[in-house]
């Protein structure tokens, strides 16, 4: 049977959006074009212009003329397969939004990375940047280190240790595997993450994991300054905690 052309190119930009996906969840190094056709064994003409279809998708996305990363219009389809429970949060970020008058993030795990699934509303004020598919790293951010709440030390060094710290992150941003571990460590018997200044100057984040089966999906996480968090962090997590709850009840989280 033929193959027509337009079959033929969409397996091909899937084989390549699937490369580039992969190499990023496992925190393996960025390809260019003539290292991406080397890998799938395509000409590189074929590959740039592929490529750069699917860049103006949004499905890819490259920064000055470097290498090739996926793009939000990848994460913004991927949300949309779980519409049922990324549409569930939208009113739960709110609720932060109205009890604290701050921002809230519901994010994933890919990798040694912490995808950005939906922002509150609120999200422009303090300097606010996030949008659905922003890419911030798991050992850094509250967000990511509630997704990392059931790793063991062995677990941590094992999907981290080939993570570059030096020059990532806030001031406080752990620069090893035992500092990640040593920040859980004082977070868990607390019930909750604080990460203050790990990823940005002045940004506290207070985040927790989102459970379904028993195992972590997601995690809730709200940011804000010192003195918005600090004192009131208990409570904050309080929230995060029930409202967790509710988005892993039965059937609304995927497994």
């Amino acid at each position: 049977m033929d193959v027509s052309p337009e079959a033929s190119s969409l397996a091909q930009g899937l084989r390549l959006v699937r490369l580039v996906t992969d190499r990023e969840k496992q925190g393996r190094q960025l390809l260019g074009v003539s290292q991406l056709a080397a890998e799938l064994d395509m000409e590189q003409s074929r590959v740039s212009r592929l490529a750069q279809e699917l860049c103006d998708l949004g499905l890819l996305e490259r920064m000055d003329r470097g290498p090739f990363r996926v793009g939000p219009g990848f994460f913004g389809l991927a949300a949309a397969l779980n519409g049922g429970w990324v549409q569930r949060s939208r009113a739960e970020l709110e609720e932060f939004v109205s009890a604290f008058g701050l921002r809230s993030r519901l994010s994933v795990r890919d990798g040694v990375r912490v995808l950005l699934l939906r922002s509150s509303t609120n999200n422009s004020v303090l300097g606010g940047f996030a949008k659905p598919g922003m890419v911030t790293p798991v050992w850094c951010t509250g967000a990511g280190r509630a997704l990392l709440w059931d790793h063991s030390p062995r677990e941590l060094d094992s999907l981290l240790r080939d993570v570059n710290f030096i020059g990532v992150g806030g001031p406080a941003a752990a620069h090893s595997v035992p500092e990640v571990h040593e920040l859980m460590e004082r977070d868990k018997p607390n019930g909750f993450v604080v990460a203050a200044e790990e990823f940005e100057h002045d940004v506290w984040e207070v985040a927790v994991p989102v459970r379904s089966g028993g195992k972590i999906h997601a995690s809730l996480s709200i940011l804000g300054s010192r003195s918005s968090i600090e004192k009131a962090a208990p409570d904050i997590a309080a929230v995060l905690h029930a409202a967790a709850q509710r988005l892993g009840s039965a059937g609304t989280v995927p497994a």
